[in-house]
């Protein structure tokens, strides 16, 4: 009732003013139920050898009495989960228990995850528990690190690039200008082997120099990364003509249940992904950014104005539950031109010059 009063003794407010506040009341709701919702885990369990369905695998989020239990398929699913990032644990009789770090459970669209297990040869007839003094990991002997998405993304100074996180490795050093380049105990930049998805790419960034593979942005979207897999050293016997390192990069799956979308923009870019399902058995990824260096450096009047440009997609069709094909595109165009604006002066022409830009 004191509403009502108010709002017949207040001034009238004019028609703009009415509608800002309508706007503004809209825009405030739907953000309070964008937080409001919850996130959705799903996702299949097989085994690494045989390629079969597991059931009756124990899906936990740590530190929360949230979990699932596989069905006869492998099939899993955890509903109603406050968006954050995650450890999930996996664990099942006959099986190594998994503990997969930081997975992020978004509000927006259901976060897959996909799990491949492998065999373990269980004693029965005696059983010892015991605590060791040290504990060592696995990936500790064979000098690898296991990177996951939402560590390259909250990494500070990293603006969402790879090579800037590795960067910050014990045993690796970068080169002067804000470059990619990644010195690895001593060796040359272009020493290092790049696998996307088991295939392997030249080069991961911008505005590569000749007899380098170092840039200074990274052209592959975080968005598309599951997780990356660092060796410096014993590496793989499939990763021959390795000197210095190998980073293995395994790529997302679309979105199976419909299709989602994200837009992301940071210092010097922004960027679109789709992924949903394209037919009944087959889904997809695919983003593009662009950049807006060009605004900044055209703001900053420097001589050069560079503008780069990346796609990248990845279509996934199963034709059953042991045999699938993928393929996988990444591609990007760099460009470069004069600042017809200002005045290039000696100083600035010696410095295009040096740097062998391309104008």
């Amino acid at each position: 009732m004191f509403l009502k009063r108010c709002l017949f003794i207040c001034h009238p407010v004019t028609t703009f003013t009415q509608v800002l506040l309508v706007s503004l009341f809209i825009v405030l709701t739907s953000i309070g139920q964008m937080q409001a919702q919850n996130g959705i885990l799903q996702g299949n369990v097989i085994d690494r050898d045989s390629r079969n369905a597991i059931p009756f695998v124990t899906i936990q989020l740590q530190g929360t009495n949230l979990g699932a239990t596989t069905d006869i398929e492998g099939n899993y699913k955890l509903e109603r989960i406050t968006p954050k990032v995650y450890n999930i644990i996996i664990s099942n009789f006959g099986y190594k228990e998994q503990v997969i770090q930081e997975v992020n459970i978004s509000g927006t669209k259901p976060t897959v995850l996909n799990i491949e297990m492998n065999p373990s040869t269980v004693n029965l007839r005696e059983l010892e528990v015991g605590v060791s003094r040290f504990e060592k990991i696995e990936e500790a002997p064979l000098s690898k690190i296991n990177i996951r998405a939402a560590e390259i993304m909250r990494n500070p100074g990293g603006n969402r690039d790879i090579s800037k996180v590795i960067q910050s490795f014990p045993g690796v050093a970068s080169s002067v200008s804000f470059r990619n380049d990644l010195i690895i105990r001593g060796g040359a930049p272009n020493e290092n082997r790049f696998y996307l998805d088991g295939i392997e790419v030249p080069n991961i960034n911008h505005f590569a120099t000749q007899g380098s593979s170092g840039g200074p942005v990274g052209l592959i979207n975080v968005n598309f990364v599951n997780d990356v897999d660092f060796y410096s050293g014993a590496f793989p016997a499939s990763r021959g003509n390795t000197l210095s390192s190998v980073l293995e990069f395994r790529q997302k799956n679309g979105n199976p249940d419909r299709l989602a979308s994200t837009l992301m923009a940071g210092s010097s870019d922004f960027g679109l992904t789709l992924d949903g399902p394209l037919t009944k058995n087959g889904d997809f990824i695919f983003s593009v950014r662009r950049s807006y260096l060009q605004l900044l450096f055209s703001a900053l009047k420097l001589p050069f104005l560079p503008t780069y440009t990346d796609a990248q997609f990845k279509f996934n069709y199963r034709f059953n539950k042991k045999n699938s094909i993928t393929v996988i595109g990444l591609g990007a165009l760099d460009q470069f031109r004069l600042n017809t604006k200002v005045n290039v002066g000696e100083k600035d022409a010696e410095v295009i010059e040096r740097n062998n830009y391309i104008l």
